[in-house]
């Protein structure tokens, strides 16, 4: 024994230590061999045991098992440039049409690069080391290994410009009645063209799914509406309403006895945006509230240098975003998005039936309605 260490005695388990060793592990490791043809969700079941391949098998099975209930209500926190490598078509709107998105809070590049589809216009694979100064010459644009055309911006930003000169869309609104107009016409034109299913904002319109950007300004679509004001466009965003809209969706979610989840992919200001409704339930209007039931996130974003990217749901639970009860169902996947999304819409669309939409948007009087007098009540107790 060293004189100034602790020593431990090391010795073939005992039944306590067994105990101990069963208390702590789920299941024994011990997979069938992955066979030709397996499909995606029994390859995730079945192979996806540990590291960050474990967590996904957590977060898919979370998802399915208890976030798709039929009281679950799930918004989708939607941040890096997942549309333009075609991620809306192939995932985001099939999970839409599932209903297995209620709400969404996006970035607007996302909404602006998944109109370029929409509009008929082509993106293309290519490789993360190209010539830089060339593709500037050439009018190419590079989202890293992806390239297009420059006039698919010129004719996006023409397209909105063209549209938001529309009477309909000369008064105040907030994103989420703004996406929605937007989505009414997109929706229209794949029946024109009887191309659908390549855009989101057209799906969510179709479903009632209302899709908020938290930060407005801050896209192409957001810079072509400022260019209108300078015109003497009447239309203006209104982000406040937008904090009260998407708080209502989850008071009312919680209060009707149901479940409110989060599926984060990424991080930034939509990851914010959606968890900051508990806080603004709680804190700011004095509503009984205890958190978000489920917390789901895909993100490379380290939690250590302190950036909300990378918070974990036991650091949001702090904040009130995430019930104190609940974190053990709660699932950070660290993992690239574009490999994430694909892999859970599979497994979800394979283990879940479709449910039925739960049109949110066309809701959204009652729900801010409700909102509005629970607000009224513990505004009269208060002595501000």
């Amino acid at each position: 024994m060293h004189p100034h260490k602790p020593s431990y005695d090391r010795h073939a388990g005992t039944d306590a230590n067994k105990e101990f060793l069963h208390k702590i592990s789920r299941h024994r490791i011990d997979p069938a061999p992955v066979a030709p043809g397996a499909g995606t969700a029994d390859l995730i079941d079945g192979a996806f045991l540990s590291y960050n391949g474990g967590r996904l098998r957590e977060g898919c099975q979370l998802f399915v098992r208890k976030m798709l209930a039929d009281n679950g209500t799930i918004g989708l926190a939607l941040s890096g440039a997942l549309t333009p490598a075609g991620l809306g078509m192939s995932c985001l709107v099939p999970l839409v049409e599932a209903g297995f998105i209620d709400w969404i809070v996006s970035t607007g590049a996302n909404l602006y690069h998944d109109t370029h589809y929409a509009l008929g216009m082509d993106l293309f694979q290519a490789g993360p080391s190209l010539p830089d100064h060339e593709l500037r010459e050439n009018q190419v644009i590079r989202i890293y290994d992806i390239v297009f055309d420059y006039e698919n911006l010129l004719g996006t930003d023409k397209f909105f410009r063209a549209l938001c000169r529309g009477d309909a869309f000369q008064h105040t609104m907030g994103t989420a009645e703004f996406h929605n107009l937007v989505g009414k016409y997109l929706a229209e034109r794949e029946d024109q063209t009887g191309v659908k299913g390549k855009n989101l904002l057209a799906a969510a319109y179709r479903h009632g799914v209302p899709i908020f950007t938290s930060s407005p300004g801050d896209s192409s679509i957001g810079m072509n509406l400022a260019a209108l004001m300078l015109e003497g466009s009447q239309l203006r965003i209104d982000p406040l309403r937008d904090v009260n809209q998407s708080a209502s969706i989850v008071w009312d979610a919680k209060a009707a006895g149901g479940t409110s989840s989060v599926l984060i992919l990424g991080g930034g200001s939509p990851k914010n945006f959606m968890l900051q409704t508990e806080p603004q339930i709680q804190e700011v209007l004095g509503l009984l509230e205890a958190g978000h039931d489920y917390f789901l996130q895909f993100t490379d974003a380290r939690p250590d240098t302190g950036g909300l990217s990378g918070a974990t749901p036991s650091e949001a639970m702090t904040w009130g975003k995430v019930d104190p009860e609940k974190l053990p169902d709660s699932v950070t996947c660290y993992v690239d998005s574009t490999i994430a999304l694909p892999l859970l819409t599979a497994y979800s669309l394979t283990r879940c039936e479709k449910r039925t939409p739960k049109r949110l948007f066309d809701k959204f009087p009652e729900l801010t309605r409700r909102l509005e007098a629970g607000y009224a009540e513990t505004r009269a107790k208060r002595t501000e």
